[in-house]
């Protein structure tokens, strides 16, 4: 009998991780030393406060809530596992586990942990999920887990991957003031040794001088040097923080065509300058990385190679996530590719007009191409800006045919038409700076819902090609409506939280009721969105510029509201997981990644993707208590 119980006890577990990872030996081995547990409903397995027990349960049948101070934040069913906290802990319970029906639990005794699971990496993994996501608190600093896509087996070693090791930089830059002359500028280069000068004001870098510069604009007669270095400096400067890594610095240089970039606290040109990185620091140890790319995409004559050189790219995606590279990387790169490769179509447009654009402008990426969080092949979201034209007609039909050719283009390389025409060929999107700043004006004071979306759509852009100086006007203005009409936030917050919630009260995901995707999860309606639409209103309220990218948002955040840091760390967690969970779908199917099929996920999936709900929901209570949205007619 007991022989018969003991295998009716493996047949259960191995449907279940970690269980499913072990050998028939190791699982016979557990589920002979089982206790099995009958519960009636209301009754305690553990308290809080309570010593800790040698075991930790798994639910067999019915529900056992986990209670804080008598409210339920968890609810295991069949399969799930609790009371595993405070044996890693080696300390008493912080919750109540209390049957909310009729159930029956398996204790397993809690050397099974060091012995068995502990010994298997699969089973390894799960442990540190299930410690992360299932029962943990992101607001202590005690108890604080590691999401499950961010633990340390997720981290290659650095002699497996050398392009994204740190990329080594000059901490001490040669720096002068933009009003000293160029001789002066020459001389301090001269007496340092240095090939290059950075432009500072109040500490941050505004422009830089280098030795090529000296050679085609000061010897050939072009400037005197008794000029300013304003003169001649290179302005605005490409900046990025501490952290950058030697690919980033490959592809920043290639793409600019520049051989220095600038390091500030930040990353921003709006933080203090602490250093200079220089093509003679950068070592390509092999050539098989994004750079080749990138030297391929500035080669390139037609908007077909570049298709076959965005398959390549895609390619490179998918061995990054195989190699489990952070995401964050994975996506600063691919949208790296991807702003190379729309600037080149755009140099090829109007080396085929055969005519230079009458005035200058800029072309943007909105949406998430705009937050450098396109990894797959999803529509093409894109706008324009020219600068004041006297002849608006002739230069706006030259703009508007330009930006048609260029969607077509990037059509043929893999980025689809965007059915709602969120594209630079419409003329809603393609206006004179004025026009932008008079709509974006027009949008902040006079808002609903339609022109809230399309804020949450076009406040995050990002410059791809053309004259910066145009979108940094834009963004101004911005933040200046902004501040004339403050209610603005409080709409954009209650906005925020229109998305409805990933999970039903009994912990089970909440599907499309009809349609297409009946039955499915829309990973990035319910769980994505909230995150970026959270991280945008929050930021503005800061008024932080060009500052576009999820996660940098909230890591921004965490510095200025360092009372909410374990929030905004959990959320860039939670984002990092849900980015690559969809990644992996769309690669997997073959299209966005959006919806899911719930019932084909394994239960490891869904651990992960529950334990990403979590710090939405605490987000969304933070904005809904911050902008009092519940005071709103």
């Amino acid at each position: 009998m007991k022989n018969a119980i003991t295998e009716r006890i493996l047949d259960f577990l191995k449907g279940f991780p970690p269980f499913d990872a072990l050998s028939q030996d190791q699982l016979f081995a557990i589920a002979s030393e089982v206790d099995v547990i009958y519960i009636e409903k209301d009754n305690f397995i553990f308290k809080q406060n309570e010593a800790l027990q040698d075991a930790f349960y798994v639910v067999k049948a019915g529900a056992i809530g986990v209670f804080k101070d008598d409210k339920l934040v968890d609810k295991c069913d069949a399969g799930d596992i609790f009371g595993l906290r405070a044996l890693i802990r080696k300390d008493h319970y912080l919750l109540d586990a209390r049957a909310i029906e009729q159930s029956i639990i398996y204790a397993i005794p809690a050397k099974v942990i060091e012995e068995v699971i502990i010994n298997n990496p699969k089973a390894n993994q799960f442990l540190i999920a299930s410690f992360a996501t299932n029962t943990r608190n992101p607001y202590s600093d005690e108890d604080k887990g590691t999401l499950f896509a961010n633990i340390g087996v997720l981290k290659p070693e650095a002699s497996s991957f050398t392009e994204m090791q740190s990329a080594k930089f000059s901490k001490n830059p040669v720096v002068c003031n933009p009003l000293i002359s160029i001789q002066e500028a020459s001389q301090i280069m001269s007496n340092n040794k240095v090939g290059s000068i950075v432009i500072t004001n109040n500490k941050q870098p505004i422009g830089i001088i280098t030795d090529k510069d000296l050679r085609n604009k000061v010897a050939t007669g072009l400037h005197a040097i008794t000029d300013t270095v304003e003169a001649i400096m290179s302005s605005p400067v490409i900046t990025f923080p501490d952290s950058i890594s030697v690919a980033e610095a490959q592809i920043a240089m290639l793409k600019n065509d520049i051989s220095h970039l600038c390091i500030t606290k930040d990353g921003t040109p709006y933080s203090e300058l602490i250093g200079i990185l220089s093509e003679h620091d950068i070592i390509v140890i092999y050539g098989n990385n994004p750079s080749v790319l990138i030297k391929e995409i500035k080669r390139a004559n037609s908007a077909e190679s570049l298709k076959y050189i965005r398959e390549k790219a895609q390619e490179l995606l998918k061995g990054y996530l195989k190699q489990s590279i952070p995401i964050s990387f994975i996506s600063k790169i691919i949208s790296a590719i991807n702003d190379a490769i729309t600037s080149r179509l755009i140099d090829l447009t109007i080396a085929e007009f055969k005519q230079e654009p009458p005035v200058s402008f800029a072309w943007l990426a909105i949406g998430s191409q705009g937050r450098k969080e396109q990894l797959l092949y999803t529509d093409q979201d894109n706008a324009l800006v020219y600068e004041d034209s006297t002849e608006d007609y002739k230069t706006k039909a030259y703009f508007l045919k330009l930006a048609t050719a260029v969607n077509q283009k990037l059509a043929i390389v893999g980025f689809k038409l965007c059915p709602d025409n969120m594209m630079a060929s419409n003329p809603k999107w393609c206006l004179t700076v004025s026009d932008w700043k008079s709509q974006f004006t027009n949008w902040i004071t006079h808002s609903d819902e339609d022109k809230m979306m399309l804020c949450n759509i076009f406040f995050d852009y990002n410059f791809v090609y053309g004259n910066q100086s145009l979108v940094s006007g834009m963004s101004d203005n911005i933040f200046s409506a902004i501040h004339s009409h403050e209610i603005f936030l409080t709409f954009m917050g209650r906005n925020a939280l229109k998305k409805p919630a990933p999970l039903s009260f009994f912990r089970s995901f909440l599907v499309e009721h009809s349609g297409e995707h009946k039955d499915q999860f829309d990973i990035k309606s319910r769980a994505i969105m909230p995150l970026v639409d959270a991280a945008r209103v929050l930021i503005l309220s800061h008024d932080v510029k060009d500052l576009n990218n999820t996660i940098a948002r909230y890591q921004k955040l965490a510095e200025i509201e360092p009372q909410h840091k374990d929030l905004f760390d959990s959320c860039i967690n939670a984002f990092r997981v849900l980015l690559r969970f969809r990644t992996k779908q769309g690669l997997k199917h073959n299209d966005s990644g959006q919806f899911t099929d719930v019932k084909n996920l394994s239960k490891n999936n869904k651990l992960k993707l529950k334990g990403c709900f979590k710090p939405i929901k605490e987000i969304q209570d933070l904005l809904s208590a911050r902008y009092k949205v519940s005071q709103l007619p």
